[in-house]
């Protein structure tokens, strides 16, 4: 923190904050950027590989992204946006690969087949439908389906273990699935920034409050030292917030209208992790299901191959907790310090709206850990107890806003809040954000940095760091940029 004022503040030391500084630097490599965290290291929230699914986030295996209409149409409108926006992100890091700028990929990212699968007649004839819609469009069109438990066995033995051939079921299946740890991706983007652009993140600082600084048409920011309790300020031409949940608390300081209505609903998660090696050999996917009538999306059950640390795992989940704190290092106090009257008739209408939502917190809080066994026992029939442990996963702040109708809707993607000249973003939300972290830093670029992607020198980095940028996405480009990033990223 040796200067006082930056081109650029980013508040939060996660996988957001991180893309968005590497982009800039490649682009405009004079811009002066000062990342602030609050704790002791990068990536221990949000984008930790135990606090997130670690799914490449590409729409081949998440049934939420495909609704299906009352007539029994499906929808792959969703589907064809998040799959477009991981692939952006694998041009982005294989450009970091072919730059040796992260020399190993395998340490970040590793290609582990995606599937669907559900029992049931309905839910059957749903992934069927789905099947037929996805393959007529080439971003899925090599993907596969059965309702033959032995193509299953094939595909995930360990769950087709002890199933009755009476069963009815069925699976999806799409070879190009990946398996990411964000948080070590997290750190090879810290570490380019450090060793490549002189740009190193200032740990166990806290930003107190954002002000605008009226004269200079700049943002002061008010930062504490959390090892001397010193404070300084520093200005700004532009903030960006990506503090994971904390984000929402230090938006309500800044004194921007487009902040009026948002609100926060925290939700914590828990895992079912093996420590069976035996186990964990047998199964090498990602499987998803559909979540259970009127509960929310990020309730989907899936059974997951991960790589954390160079070391194979199995989780299953996820399990819904409460918490009313807004980070997993955060205080209790925090729900209750984010009801304010420009968002209070917002809460409320959620809240009214979604009983439901409560409902299916308070069933998972209450479940012991039988109960989720039970719903381990449903992917894998012969589970055992003494082979599975619970892990706490990270915390999550569901994005609430204002709407006309209800007074409060509750989102579940991710948003981006922004003042009328792009000076100051901050992000919200949480799932699929650490996979369409590219495009969202992008756009914001796009908003706030105009000029670093209009010149011409910025238009030719442009073209090779993501060649499908600003490009109508046809079979041929995408084809061409799937296998450039499968080359590079050795999937």
């Amino acid at each position: 923190m040796a200067k006082k004022k930056y081109d650029l503040i980013c508040v939060g030391g996660g996988i957001m904050s991180a893309t968005l500084s590497v982009l800039l630097k490649i682009l405009k490599p004079d811009c002066s950027i000062l990342i602030l965290e609050r704790l002791d290291d990068v990536a221990k929230e949000s984008s930790g590989a135990w606090n997130n699914a670690g799914t490449g986030h590409s729409a081949l295996c998440e049934l939420n992204y495909t609704p299906e209409d009352e007539n029994g149409k499906i929808d792959i409108k969703k589907a064809i946006d998040i799959c477009q926006q991981f692939e952006i992100s694998k041009q982005f890091w294989s450009y970091l690969v072919d730059q040796k700028l992260i020399e190993d990929p395998s340490s970040f990212i590793t290609s582990v087949p995606h599937h669907s699968w559900v029992e049931g007649s309905e839910n059957v004839n749903y992934l069927e439908n789905r099947y037929n819609a996805m393959r007529e469009h080439f971003m899925f069109d090599s993907i596969e389906f059965t309702r033959d438990i032995e193509k299953m066995k094939e595909w995930f033995p360990l769950m087709m273990k002890n199933r009755d051939e009476r069963e009815v079921m069925a699976a999806s299946r799409i070879e190009r699935g990946t398996e990411v740890n964000y948080g070590t991706l997290t750190k090879h983007l810290y570490n380019i920034l450090e060793t490549q652009f002189d740009t190193k993140v200032q740990l166990r600082k806290e930003v107190e409050d954002i002000d605008p600084n009226m004269k200079e048409m700049d943002w002061c920011v008010k930062v504490k030292d959390l090892e001397t309790s010193e404070v300084r300020h520093c200005e700004a031409e532009h903030v960006f917030i990506g503090a994971g949940g904390g984000s929402l608390l230090l938006l309500e300081k800044v004194e921007i209208p487009q902040k009026d209505g948002y609100g926060g609903f925290p939700v914590s998660g828990e895992w079912l992790v093996c420590k069976n090696e035996e186990i964990i050999n047998q199964h090498y996917a990602k499987v998803y299901s559909k979540a259970g009538i009127g509960d929310p999306p990020m309730s989907v059950p899936h059974l997951d191959t991960r790589v954390v640390d160079g070391k194979r795992e199995l989780l299953f989940g996820p399990f819904a907790g409460f918490s009313t704190k807004f980070l997993k290092e955060g205080s209790n106090s925090d729900l209750f310090k984010s009801i304010k009257a420009t968002n209070f008739h917002s809460m409320w209408g959620v809240f009214w709206h979604n009983l439901p939502l409560t409902k299916y917190l308070i069933q998972q809080v209450s479940m012991s850990f039988k109960d989720r066994m039970d719903a381990l026992r449903v992917f894998v029939k012969d589970a055992k107890d003494e082979d599975w442990e619970i892990v706490t996963a990270g915390q999550r702040v569901q994005t609430i806003k204002k709407d006309d109708y209800e007074g409060g809707k509750l989102e579940f993607g991710t948003e981006i809040v922004s003042s009328e000249c792009g000076r100051i973003t901050c992000l919200l939300g949480a799932s699929p954000g650490a996979s369409t972290s590219v495009k969202i830093m992008m756009n914001i670029i796009e908003n706030a940095f105009p000029k670093s992607l209009t010149s011409k020198e910025g238009q030719k980095i442009l073209s090779k760091m993501i060649p499908s940028w600003g490009k109508l996405v046809d079979m041929t480009s995408f084809n061409r940029n799937l296998q450039y990033s499968k080359t590079s990223l050795k999937l």
